[in-house]
């Protein structure tokens, strides 16, 4: 199967053969002819896939062939994203593939400020890619007018709703064109989502690419039971001993995000951080410096977990694991993308395995979990059976003093970090006691 054989139009084959695309992910294979027929349209797959071309390409070849133009304060398709960072991954994408068409897109979104937002959109656009929330300012202070959306896209609706987007979807559904095309695209679809599918989509079709809430097969998974007072020093240890290139972390708080940012600055690691309560430009400068490689570590909350495209990003690491099960899934898909080997490895003491049982449970598997020698956890990390449930909850550990601790090779600094690194033991069963180091592959983009 050829993007020429979907019925592309020749400006989008050659961009398309520029970006070295060679042939259309099964996403793109089945979504594309039924964006181009005009068909409402529900479309699961693993992250990683290809959606966003799957909905932009069809939608930017219709605007192509539009005579009519866009009126004032007015956009014909609308993309609804959860996050800043997926509005402008989202947008960029639209930007890139329509670099050979006279379609006009932009993106809008809380955190900046609505003015210049207001003057850009006041001869109208093509594509517009916002988060509900601002896109509710801006119409309500009449800078936008939804009579002309053809074509309303949600990506990451179930997100949207994580967020407490509710309010602000059904005003936006509200007010839009009751005669339009409605897309959902989405690496998982939760009950709700498909419920409320059912409101707003006209006799859809349902793509389901991959198993509901599965994973991406090439992303090596697994766990390292630590008590949660050793974490960081646990992270920089692996980030020593295996010496890691390039690696996207995920925290679960704001305040730990900082405080892990801190520490490796502290250490002489380029690092940075993205999370809610940081200016929107300097998430995109983080975002920025880490994809051209001159920030090491990336450290980020939840807001980071969808929409990310990262070129040859080798490794995740989970220094908490996600409140909601679904978003181990979207984090992780951080890596292994386009049909790319990736490692997700999660952190994880004896007060997350109830959301490690969820995390199993979701996606029908039990990860391996990896002791790392010297940092054996005092409260154990209960057994789970990869079906929801914990299979006993063992007494505390205990451990003689003379073992509390880091223990010798530990670093108890970052004195030595490009000192040899002395082979790691094999353990009884031959494997090796340690995470294998990895070159790193992450390219400039």
């Amino acid at each position: 199967m050829t993007f020429a054989a979907l019925s592309l139009i020749e400006p989008l084959l050659r961009t398309l053969e520029r970006m070295a695309y060679v042939s259309p992910t099964p996403v793109q294979t089945q979504a594309i002819p039924a964006v181009l027929a005009g068909r409402d349209l529900m479309a699961a797959a693993q992250t990683g896939t290809g959606k966003t071309a799957g909905f932009a390409l069809p939608l930017l070849q219709r605007l192509a062939g539009e005579i009519a133009t866009v009126n004032a304060n007015s956009v014909r398709i609308l993309v609804l994203v959860p996050t800043r960072e997926l509005a402008e991954q989202v947008h960029s994408s639209f930007r890139e593939y329509g670099e050979n068409l006279t379609v006009s897109t932009y993106a809008a979104y809380g955190g900046v400020s609505i003015n210049p937002q207001m003057m850009k959109l006041r001869k109208g656009v093509d594509v517009l890619v916002a988060t509900p929330g601002r896109l509710l300012d801006l119409y309500r202070q009449n800078a936008v007018k939804f009579s002309q959306v053809q074509t309303l896209v949600l990506d990451e609706a179930d997100r949207m709703l994580d967020l407490g987007f509710s309010n602000e979807l059904n005003a936006v559904f509200a007010a839009l064109p009751k005669r339009r095309q409605t897309l959902l695209f989405s690496a998982t679809f939760s009950d709700e989502i498909r419920a409320m599918a059912g409101k707003l989509l006209n006799n859809p079709l349902s793509i389901d690419i991959s198993p509901r809430n599965t994973t991406v097969q090439r992303i090596k998974q697994w766990v390292i039971p630590v008590d949660k007072k050793r974490k960081t020093e646990l992270f920089c240890h692996l980030l020593k001993v295996n010496r890691w290139g390039q690696v996207l972390v995920f925290v679960k708080t704001r305040k730990g995000v900082e405080q892990l940012v801190q520490t490796l600055q502290a250490k002489k690691v380029s690092a940075d951080s993205i999370h809610g309560d940081k200016p929107q430009a300097s998430r995109l400068q983080a975002l920025e410096s880490f994809k051209a490689g001159e920030v090491k570590i990336l450290v980020a909350t939840d807001v980071a977990a969808r929409g990310l495209d990262i070129d040859d990003l080798p490794l995740v690491v989970n220094f908490d694991l996600p409140i909601v099960a679904e978003d181990y899934i979207h984090r992780i898909g951080r890596t292994g993308r386009a049909g790319a080997d990736g490692e997700a490895i999660s952190l994880v003491c004896a007060d997350e395995v109830n959301m490690l049982a969820a995390i199993e449970t979701l996606t029908k598997q039990t990860l391996v979990r990896e002791e790392e020698p010297g940092f054996e956890p005092e409260h154990r990390v209960p057994m789970t059976n990869g079906a929801g449930q914990i299979i006993k909850k063992p007494k505390k550990l205990k451990v003689p003093k003379s073992s509390r601790g880091p223990s010798k090779g530990v670093p108890g600094n970052w004195v030595g970090f490009d000192a040899p690194i002395a082979k790691p033991r094999k353990s009884a069963g031959g494997r090796s006691a340690v995470v294998p180091a990895r070159k790193a592959t992450t390219k400039a983009r």
